[in-house]
Formats: C-alpha cells, sequence, structure tokens
C-alpha cells in the first residue's frame, strides 16, 4: 500500500501561491535560515508527485531540487515538457489518484510526498492522504489559489504537533483518519 504525505506552506489567509502561481511572498521566511524540517521529511519518503502546475513553477526555479523520482500527474504534459536532463528521473501520470497510487505501490514505493494544491485536494477527497505538514506564514496576501476548498464530506484531522519560529511561521502535523470522514 502507498500513503500519501503532504508538506506544504500557505499564507494565514491560506493560499498557496498568488493568482499568477508566484511564492514570492514566501520567500522572506525561506531564507530565515530555520529548520523547518523539509530534510528529514524527505528523507522518508519513497518519491513525490506532482501537479502539473506545481512541476512547472519548479521547473522555473533553475537547479532540479529533488533526488527522488517524481511523478507529475497531468493529462496533456508529454515526454517533450520534461526536459532531457530529467527524463531519467521524471515520469508523467495519467491516472486517478487512487490508480497512481496503486501504479507507485507496484513499483515499491510506500511513502509519497504529494504537492500541489488541486493534486493535494483530489488526494484527500480520495482518502488517500494520511498526515499533512502544512506551515502557515504570518501574512495576508489577499487572493491567490486556496490550498483547501469545500471538496465534499468533512474530514477530520488529529494534531500530532505544532512548531513556532522566530521567523513567525506556525507549523501543524496532522494525522488524517480517512476511515472517519463525515459522510453527508
Amino acid at each position: 500500500m502507498c500513503t500519501g504525505f503532504v508538506f506544504m506552506a500557505c499564507s494565514l489567509d491560506g493560499f498557496v501561491a498568488r493568482p499568477d502561481h508566484s511564492l514570492d511572498w514566501l520567500m522572506p521566511f525561506n531564507s530565515a535560515h530555520e529548520d523547518h524540517g523539509y530534510d528529514d521529511f524527505i528523507s522518508r519518503m519513497d518519491g513525490i508527485v506532482l501537479g502539473r502546475a506545481t512541476f512547472e513553477k519548479v521547473l522555473g526555479f533553475g537547479d532540479w531540487p529533488y533526488r527522488l523520482p517524481v511523478m507529475v500527474m497531468s493529462g496533456n504534459l508529454t515526454i517533450d515538457s520534461i526536459p532531457p536532463e530529467l527524463r531519467d528521473r521524471v515520469q508523467i501520470g495519467r491516472q486517478s489518484p487512487a490508480g497512481t497510487m496503486a501504479t507507485l505501490a507496484e513499483k515499491g514505493w510506500r511513502q509519497v510526498y504529494v504537492d500541489g494544491g488541486r493534486l493535494v485536494r483530489s488526494f484527500l477527497r480520495d482518502g488517500l492522504i494520511s498526515e499533512i505538514t502544512l506551515t502557515i506564514a504570518p501574512l495576508l496576501i489577499g487572493s491567490g489559489l486556496p490550498l483547501f476548498g469545500h471538496d465534499g464530506d468533512d474530514i477530520i484531522l488529529e494534531l500530532l504537533d505544532s512548531r513556532t519560529f522566530k521567523s513567525g511561521l506556525v507549523q501543524h502535523h496532522y494525522r488524517l483518519d480517512n476511515a472517519s470522514r463525515k459522510e453527508d
């Protein structure tokens, strides 16, 4: 069985990016020289599943930041969309979230980092996320791409830990009990 994990940041008003997908609002907090736990988190993962928009944003960073294998979920990307130097590390997936996790489990993946606002919501909706680490930045950006939205049933989370940082960031670590989802 393959299990999904989320490690994301959002503004206090719940946005993961500006309307143009910009992350400029988050950059001042990345330079605070604080250990937010990402290296420990990623060391436990077998691979990464990214949404298409997140993949395209990461490509714009310059150096490819991932050492783990990556699957990009997209109905319209082709192999030509992937830079040649990444084709041995990045593949394109076109299955449902459940189908993707079954395929990855067949490849030996057990713990998967799921990243991208819409992708996270679809994996949550299908009960495929077991833990969320959410870091909240102390600013309001007013509009943008929301991390969460109403996608149906309530999802109950158990708070495992909260941490605060000198930069003002607040990080919450939750476990999801997918069996306890509230049915309408």
